[in-house]
């Protein structure tokens, strides 16, 4: 599925079997998680994609063929293919230790082709194996939502009383893992939406409710999934001094004027950029533990313009 330009849906084409390059291996999917940032893409909120681009970003599939000087994986091996495609390894931030800062980046479905396929490639360095506990489907959405969700929490440091707004498919993800290490989550949605509400307190959350009111503890930090600028405010009221509060998107609405007093007391504002092949081994090895679960909804690939639509929508 192709898109080739931002004002029409993906197109169903046929396209030449991609080559692994040298390090590269060749991937056959089983399944690609439908994610917020493929619609940041399709929609043309993100810059200079590469079009035609087949998008998605969180694929799971065997090594089918290696290319020349790959050896890390084995024919039939079951790997993942996550958002970070590959780094230059020689900026700035590559050699400290912040390859996701890269300043020649490629991204997987948005600089080099993705998952919405049946083949793709993949430079085997950027690949993580997949516990063997999950299958392809419920693998497929720890490659991003779980991802993100996991480096946004470790921002959060050693905060005990997390709020999280946006209780989508990062949020009930990161928070499996939370509850986990022993924290207490608060869990923020649009107003009336109890299904939602519900289902954070299924997966052990504290309290959940509107993300207009403000919790019934104050918090040490939170997390902010929506991508919706004037909830940067509201999380910054509901914080302690001293707290955090991380924006876990990589697009988000414009952030409105606030007062200085919500900033003050050395309250802080960070975000999450991308991810490291360091938060890939670390999640796949605390999410099996969890364990962590996955909620999924299954559609064939031609249908991935309606899983979108959906996802757009607030459908899913």
């Amino acid at each position: 599925m192709v898109l080739f330009d931002t004002k029409t849906p993906l197109r169903e084409s046929n396209l030449p079997d991609p080559t692994p390059s040298k390090g590269e291996v060749l991937v056959r999917i089983d399944a690609c998680a439908v994610c917020r940032t493929d619609l940041h893409v399709i929609d043309g909120e993100l810059p200079d994609p590469k079009l035609p681009i087949i998008p998605g970003h969180e694929i799971v599939g065997r090594v089918i063929a290696c290319g020349e000087r790959s050896s890390r994986f084995a024919i039939g091996d079951r790997i993942g293919i996550p958002w970070l495609a590959r780094t230059c390894g020689i900026c700035t931030y590559c050699k400290g230790g912040m390859e996701n800062l890269c300043d020649r980046p490629l991204f997987t479905g948005y600089t080099r082709d993705g998952g919405y396929a049946e083949l793709t490639t993949a430079d085997e360095r950027f690949c993580v194996p997949i516990p063997p506990i999950y299958s392809d489907t419920e693998a497929a959405p720890l490659l991003c939502a779980g991802l993100i969700g996991f480096r946004s929490l470790v921002k959060a440091a050693d905060a005990h009383r997390i709020g999280i707004y946006g209780f989508g498919a990062a949020a009930h993800l990161v928070a499996q893992v939370a509850v986990y290490q022993g924290r207490e989550i608060y869990a923020f949605t649009r107003a009336g939406d109890s299904e939602a509400q519900k289902f954070a307190l299924s997966l052990g959350a504290k309290w959940a409710g509107s993300s207009e009111e403000l919790p019934p503890v104050a918090l040490d930090a939170a997390i902010i999934f929506a991508p919706v600028g004037s909830l940067v405010p509201r999380a910054l009221r509901a914080v302690r001094k001293g707290g955090t509060v991380v924006c876990g998107g990589i697009h988000m609405s414009d952030i409105p004027q606030f007062p200085y007093d919500l900033l003050w007391n050395e309250r802080q504002i960070c975000s999450v950029a991308n991810l490291t092949r360091k938060d890939a081994e670390e999640f796949m090895t605390i999410a099996p533990k969890v364990p962590v679960k996955t909620h999924t909804e299954i559609f064939v690939l031609k249908d991935a313009n309606e899983a979108l639509d959906r996802l757009r929508t607030g459908r899913l």
